[in-house]
Parts: C-alpha cells; structure tokens; sequence
C-alpha cells in the first residue's frame, strides 16, 4: 500500500488513500507505519531525518513536483498545494501562513505570515503580560477592553485583512484553505472552501503525471 506524507515543521501528516492523520516527530515509528512505500515531501530536514530512520521505504517527490512560477524559492509544500487547483486562493495555514494565488494553471506569486502558534510565540517573547492565548470569540468589528482580546485583534484582523486584501483583487477566484487552522479562518470569508486534501491531491497528480511519462509509447 502506498503511504502519502507532508513533513511539516511540527508534524508529519499522512494519507493512505483512506484517511489523514497526523503524528508529531517523536511518534513516528516502524509500529505506525507499516510495511507500506511512503511517498513524501518535506519542508523540515530534521523531521524527514527522523521519518528515514524510522523507516525504509521512504521516497523524496520533490524532484517531481512541477509548478508554472517565477517564484524563486517557492517550498515544495506550497508547489503540492499550487498544483492541486488550477484557478483559486490558496492558502495554507499551518506552522506559517502562506497565500498563493493560481491563475489558469500558472503560479502567479504569494505572500507568507505567520502562523497562530508563531504570533503567540512573538507575543510571549515581548513580554510575560502578552503570554495569553488567542481568544478566537473575539470581535473584530470593535476595538477591545482587556489585553488578550486586543491581542487576539491584532492577530486575526491583520491575517484578514492580508487575505482579503488578496481576495478583492482576486474576485472571480475561490478561497480554499488548508492546513490546521484553515478550517477556522475561512470562516471569515465568502468565497471559502476548506479541503485538508490540498496537498496530498497536489502529490497525487504529480505521482501520477510521472508515472504517465514513464510509460512506453
């Protein structure tokens, strides 16, 4: 069986054409996974260290995965998500935000934020009094009385506003989220769909793209 995986900063998530799950770097394990061939891409040379040591089997995608850009340095992460849709916003929030814009098949560029965990670790590191949680019931259409909610503000206006930003000058595209905090933050958009299989669909048609080419003619 064929194993899919996304190695993150933070997990390594999995498809087996069945299902998505996640495991932090310390879980993975010859128990977890099996006998399977896994492909993989990876954004965190540690943690795909780990998946190799744990497991055999293992091939890198990432010489595969083909994307029309002229964004240099574009991670292989976003590409898989990017090869996914032909026309829409993509946006990835896991780790780090990241917004794409696809535009008939052709990658026409992005912008990269922070992601939740980041800003609260950028809060903390202020100082002890900004050491809070986001409050995700917070109301951004007025300013707020008590220092989490105003962090809580700043965190999820500025993320709306850069999307929206994006989304207005995109108006005919579709919104689509993925990621671990995808599903939340596209609820503050219309255009909003939210698919987890974003970049395994992208991985998939790169996998299946090679395999065509390999075929006798």
């Amino acid at each position: 069986m064929m194993i899919m995986c996304d190695i993150g900063n933070t997990y390594l998530h999995f498809y087996d054409m069945r299902r998505i799950w996640k495991n932090t770097p310390s879980e993975i394990n010859k128990k977890v996974l099996g006998n399977s061939d896994i492909y993989y891409i990876s954004v965190s040379a540690e943690n795909e260290k780990r998946l190799l040591k744990a497991h055999k089997n293992c091939y890198n995608i990432a010489k595969i995965v083909e994307l029309n850009t002229s964004y240099i340095g574009l991670g292989i992460d976003r590409m898989a998500a990017c090869v996914g849709v032909v026309d829409g916003v993509i946006i990835d929030a896991g780790s780090a935000i990241s917004v794409d814009v696809m535009d008939n098949g052709v990658h026409l560029g992005g912008c990269i934020m922070p992601g939740l965990a980041g800003y609260m670790r950028a809060y903390a590191g202020i100082s002890s009094a900004l050491n809070k949680q986001i409050n995700f019931g917070v109301d951004l259409d007025r300013l707020s009385l008590d220092t989490q909610s105003a962090m809580s503000y700043g965190v999820l206006k500025s993320i709306a506003l850069t999307i929206g930003d994006i989304s207005e000058k995109w108006q005919s595209k579709k919104l689509y989220f993925t990621g671990g905090d995808g599903k939340f933050l596209a609820k503050f958009f219309e255009r909003a769909i939210y698919n987890e299989m974003l970049i395994f669909n992208g991985m998939g048609i790169c996998i299946e793209n090679a395999l065509k080419r390999r075929e006798p003619k």
